[in-house]
């Protein structure tokens, strides 16, 4: 398929910075902290949102957030992405008709989301009765799967402050991501499976955050049946994961974890083991 010619005026920004601070003992110590500006984001010239992000990856973020809030539904008729970090603005084109966001704008509900917080439009109405593919997964799998995941969190090792995102596959890890908010790390793996045409179907969805009902929805979005966190999960993220069909597992560290969701879809095929 055609992609968007992706413009960048500069190069993407540093994502984490030295400073000096000062432990209990007044002792001058060298830290690294996580870098975080603003992006203002226009669909066809029209000023959408702005976005705090550490800015690892603009384009696919500004995609994937405007694909999540239902302004975009067609790839092939984007034609380019120009992101400038002289004014810190992300410019979508497209030959898609997006005269609906002016009343989608109007009607928005401040979620509990970090970095974003915000869902415009009928998102609801559209997933009223949407299923995602059912998958079944085993106990050992999602061992696999966090195992593989350790070797990530660059920024969160190094500055801490960021959450990550990412897409698994087996014992593969598709694509991480991280960024100040878990939507900001959500849109981005959204808006590259949306420009890749890249479906949900068997992968694992894994975020540092918690289960929010928007952090759902927009899984759901996104097709992917199984959801895996190293936080909690909220009630209505529950009756949302319960609606959508998605496998919810939560407090997920090491060899421990709670299913929310779906445990008929999971094989218990470890036995007897314990967090040293």
């Amino acid at each position: 398929m055609v992609k968007p010619n992706i413009i960048k005026t500069s190069e993407n920004p540093l994502q984490t910075i030295e400073v000096e601070v000062y432990d209990e003992y007044g002792e001058k110590l060298t830290k690294q902290i996580a870098c975080e500006r603003p992006l203002t984001v226009m669909l066809n010239w029209r000023e959408v949102v702005t976005l705090m992000t550490l800015g690892s990856r603009p384009e696919s973020l500004v995609l994937g957030y405007l694909k999540n809030q239902s302004f975009l539904s067609d790839p092939a008729a984007l034609e380019s992405v120009i992101i400038d970090w002289e004014t810190n603005s992300a410019a979508v084109i497209t030959k898609e008709n997006t005269e609906h966001i002016e009343s989608a704008l109007k009607k928005k509900t401040v979620t509990s989301g970090c970095g974003q917080g915000t869902m415009y439009g009928n998102v609801m109405k559209q997933l009223e009765n949407y299923q995602v593919p059912q998958t079944p997964i085993k106990q050992s799998e999602i061992y696999t799967a966090l195992e593989a995941l350790t070797h990530y969190n660059d920024t969160y090792k190094k500055a801490g402050a960021v959450h990550g995102c990412a897409i698994c596959h087996g014992d593969q890890v598709l694509s991480f991501v991280e960024d100040v908010g878990r939507h900001n790390a959500v849109d981005t793996l959204a808006g590259e499976m949306w420009i890749n045409q890249d479906n949900g179907d068997g992968k694992i969805f894994y975020t540092t955050g918690r289960l929010t009902s928007e952090m759902v929805i927009k899984v759901a979005q996104m097709g992917i049946p199984v959801l895996l966190s190293r936080s909690g999960v909220t009630q209505m993220g529950l009756d949302l994961a319960q609606k959508f069909g998605i496998t919810t597992i939560a407090r997920a560290k090491g060899l421990r974890f709670q299913v929310f969701t779906g445990a008929d879809k999971i094989t218990f095929d470890v036995k007897g083991q314990s967090d040293e």
